[in-house]
């Protein structure tokens, strides 16, 4: 049997000769899951200050921290919280950090949800501008990335490509990003975008 010789590039050599770096990416990510367990904390104290009487089932949902570490190839962490998925619903605020890339909260609705939602979103056409959400456009729902087949920012859509969007799709998506090079603004950032998105729905 042949076997092909690895061969590793002078940078790979490098890296693999390193340890610093693994250890560093390693506390890094905990403490993006210890910024999520304190932003999620706030994110409930908030709710059940101004709108203790949000979807009900919704608010008794536990709150769920993911972690992977080959989206597209690189280390993520996702929170849903409130969140609320079966086979054919969704209803879910999900709050995503990739690595080299950007953190983002996202609102997620499919099924029923996405039927008594749909049009206080449309009706928050302009306001989601003013904030700079974006809209999915893709018919693959499982997707989080930020490419232009993804997502598209809803300035750039005519109100009536954004209210068809919306419509048409099985399920629909509402986000807003912060590269990760905010990192100090993170927190507030995503925390605002969070509550945007519940007084839209909770109109």
């Amino acid at each position: 049997m042949n076997y092909t010789k690895i061969r590793l590039s002078q940078k790979e050599m490098e890296l693999i000769a390193n340890a610093d770096w693994i250890l560093t990416k390693n506390g890094i990510l905990k403490k993006i899951d210890h910024f999520f367990s304190a932003l999620q904390v706030k994110q409930k104290d908030w709710l059940d200050t101004n709108h203790p009487s949000f979807t009900e089932e919704l608010l008794q949902s536990s709150p769920k921290i993911s972690k992977g570490e080959y989206y597209n190839g690189l280390p993520y962490r996702m929170l849903d919280f409130p969140k609320k998925f079966k086979q054919s619903e969704i209803f879910a605020i999900r709050t995503m950090f990739w690595w080299g890339h950007f953190f983002s909260v996202t609102i997620h609705l499919s099924g029923n949800y996405k039927t008594l939602h749909q049009k206080k979103i449309i009706a928050s056409y302009s306001s989601l501008i003013e904030s700079g959400f974006y809209c999915c456009i893709n018919e693959e729902q499982w997707e989080h990335h930020f490419g232009d087949t993804n997502y598209k920012l809803i300035e750039k859509l005519s109100e009536q490509e954004f209210k068809k969007i919306v419509k048409i799709s099985s399920f629909c998506k509402i986000a807003y990003k912060v590269p990760v090079q905010e990192f100090e603004t993170v927190e507030k950032q995503l925390l605002s975008n969070f509550k945007k998105i519940i007084e839209i729905l909770a109109d």
